[in-house]
């Protein structure tokens, strides 16, 4: 009951954030800023939700990993400097790195690029009875390689095949294969975590002003800034294209960190408590194991 009242109380921070169904969603009316009512005089509050959240996840990854039938993706896409490490850090501190598979999308390797580009995204995915992360994914595919269709050209693909509609046609090929995951037993969620433009420059500074910072530090990402709007608008079509029931997206105010990991930890609680996981049932015979075991420890 205990483990119920903690999703309860997590949850009531989701549904303004909760996506599944693209098709009047516009970015522009999800504030980056906002903290779902709570200020900063409610902080300490939101810690404490976020450790006892923590915790319940502990126990319910645990469960999943003993009954070996769900599996669950966990997607964190975002731009430059948005919290995806240390969210991913904060939140799953708790649970047990031996059913944990974290995965991190870099640009393709050369053999990556000689197959179809949701290839290694399936080589990453999670077993059964594990907590898969991408930190980036397949979205990729559909939001730096739109935004630099340059990229595009050195994949290889038969001229033929890229047409106007191709940005249209991955994001219905990725669709599908989200709903193949879901149909053999792997819940998805994906979470977009939405910073602003000025949030990301202050970040930015902090890097440049702090030495032990500066290995985070990218020209690059500066140069990035420059197509915010080409991100956004990316972002925004991908969000709308894919955006289901069984593969919802969820679109994390990003600009107060603290918020960010309590809504990321809530979608994650409520997600593992609707599998109705349950530890393997024991039967006649594994009880007799069990009794001959306990018999034969205690002759020593």
């Amino acid at each position: 009951m205990k483990g119920k009242r903690t999703a309860r109380s997590l949850s009531r921070f989701l549904d303004p954030y909760r996506i599944t169904s693209g098709g009047k969603f516009r970015l522009k009316d999800h504030d980056p800023g906002d903290t779902g009512g709570l200020d900063s005089e409610d902080k300490p509050e939101a810690k404490r939700l976020l450790a006892t959240g923590i915790e319940r996840m502990a126990d319910l990854q645990e469960r999943l990993y003993a009954s070996d039938e769900w599996g669950v993706l966990l997607v964190f896409q975002a731009m430059d400097a948005a919290g995806k490490d240390g969210t991913i850090k904060h939140v799953l501190s708790g649970v047990n790195p031996q059913g944990c598979q974290v995965h991190s999308f870099k640009q393709p390797s050369a053999e990556e690029m000689d197959h179809d580009f949701l290839w290694r995204a399936q080589r990453a995915a999670p077993e059964r009875g594990r907590l898969g992360i991408f930190n980036r994914s397949y979205y990729e595919e559909v939001l730096v390689v739109r935004v630099h269709p340059e990229i595009l050209a050195r994949q290889r693909i038969p001229p033929r095949m890229v047409g106007k509609k191709i940005w249209d046609e991955r994001l219905e090929d990725i669709a599908a294969y989200e709903r193949y995951l879901a149909r053999n037993g792997f819940a998805i969620l994906k979470f977009f975590l939405n910073v602003s433009r000025k949030e990301q420059k202050r970040r930015f500074l902090e890097r440049l002003d702090e030495p032990d910072k500066h290995w985070k530090f990218s020209a690059a990402d500066v140069r990035e800034r420059s197509r915010w709007k080409d991100y956004m608008r990316a972002y925004e079509e991908a969000i709308r294209a894919t955006a289901t029931v069984h593969a919802p997206w969820f679109v994390v105010p990003a600009d107060e960190k603290w918020f960010t990991r309590l809504v990321v930890a809530a979608a994650i609680v409520e997600t593992l408590e609707g599998l109705d996981l349950a530890f393997p049932k024991v039967d006649d015979a594994q009880r007799k194991e069990l009794a001959l075991a306990r018999a034969q420890l205690a002759k020593e």
